[in-house]
């Protein structure tokens, strides 16, 4: 009887773990919205996503014409925990997502590209020098193979529920004891004023260099995409942040993250994630490449500087290798912006409860 009790015991245990995380996962399935349906001319695409018993999600395309139905079942590299980290603590973090030498192709790209250089848009604060190169639509080159590919827009559909659209991208660069810090800030502080009525976008940071506590690495308050979005203002730096009393108050019921990257991680988080980023204290570079999206269904309602809903092309994995070096043309304005600017609702000093 005493062996059939702990028997008994183990498998009742066992029962309420599994129907305690099947309640979850079907919490978070109906945030996903199990199926999305898009058409074009020629037939209807229907895309299912499902979990299998190790938690990963399974993405299912049927593709129907006139007389054939095709099913193609894609395992992601995205996990069911990967979601709830995503709705709960605004941000997941992706290790070695892509490879040393998709990084070091990308890296060797850049170095070559003395336009993106020449043209990026370079501030100095008080605590050193901010440089960022920023552009609109996904172009034929390099940076336009990593900001389609499907190891982060399948994620980002996941996350946002929708198809996504790429918003912009931006290279940002921290040069050893010169790169300056970031201030406390959300993305959609910028972007609600540019005509994005919901928060169903987000960013994916994805790490060209070893990111660490010494040379800057993005520090994000986990959590703080519940807090819906904060005041930003112009501060006295130069920079738009939030109100840093607000600020010091959320650290007080939320935990202070360093994400501390190596080449090739990749950071998903939301544009209500309060972030922000030391000085490069060190004599290593810090360098990111970062790829923002937006829900098709969130399509901005004023013309603005960064793009409405375009059709995204979700391009293969492989497809960053065999990728050639085709250049980005930096004069065509709408591709490539030289100067990006906050928005003009933005542009008042902040006043004293904005500073620390």
């Amino acid at each position: 009887y005493f062996y059939l009790f702990i028997f008994l015991k183990k498998f009742y245990l066992l029962f309420k773990i599994n129907i305690e995380k099947i309640n979850e996962w079907r919490e978070c399935m109906f945030y996903v919205n199990t199926t999305w349906k898009h058409e074009n001319e020629i037939n209807e695409k229907q895309t299912i996503l499902y979990i299998d018993t190790h938690g990963y999600f399974i993405e299912e395309l049927i593709l129907k014409d006139d007389t054939t139905v095709k099913v193609k079942s894609l395992k992601t590299i995205l996990k069911m925990t990967d979601l709830q980290n995503f709705i709960t603590n605004g941000f997941v973090l992706k290790k070695g997502l892509f490879s040393n030498k998709e990084i070091d192709k990308l890296n060797q790209y850049i170095a070559i590209r003395q336009d993106k250089e020449e043209s990026a848009r370079e501030t100095t604060t008080s605590t050193g020098k901010l440089t960022m190169t920023m552009w609109n639509h996904p172009s034929e080159d390099l940076f336009g193979k990593f900001s389609t590919n499907e190891r982060i827009v399948k994620p980002m559909e996941i996350f946002l529920n929708d198809e996504v659209y790429h918003y912009h991208s931006k290279i940002t660069a921290k040069e050893p004891y010169e790169g300056g810090a970031w201030e406390w800030h959300q993305d959609y502080g910028y972007w609600y004023n540019n005509g994005c009525l919901f928060p169903f976008m987000a960013t994916v940071m994805i790490a060209l260099d070893k990111c660490t506590k010494e040379n800057g690495c993005l520090q994000v308050l986990s959590g703080s995409n519940k807090l819906g979005r904060v005041d930003h203002a112009l501060l006295e730096s130069g920079q738009v942040g939030v109100d840093l009393k607000r600020v010091e108050e959320a650290k007080k019921h939320l935990k202070l993250v360093y994400c501390e990257m190596d080449p090739g991680d990749v950071l998903f988080f939301h544009c209500n994630t309060l972030h922000r980023s030391d000085k490069n204290n060190s004599p290593n570079r810090r360098w990111t490449l970062l790829c923002c999206y937006n829900a098709a269904r969130n399509n901005p309602f004023i013309d603005h500087h960064h793009p409405k809903y375009t059709p995204l092309k979700k391009l293969p994995n492989n497809q960053i290798i065999k990728a050639g070096n085709k250049f980005l043309d930096v004069k065509d304005v709408d591709t490539f912006l030289k100067r990006p600017t906050a928005p003009p609702e933005l542009s008042k000093k902040s006043g004293k409860l904005y500073n620390a």
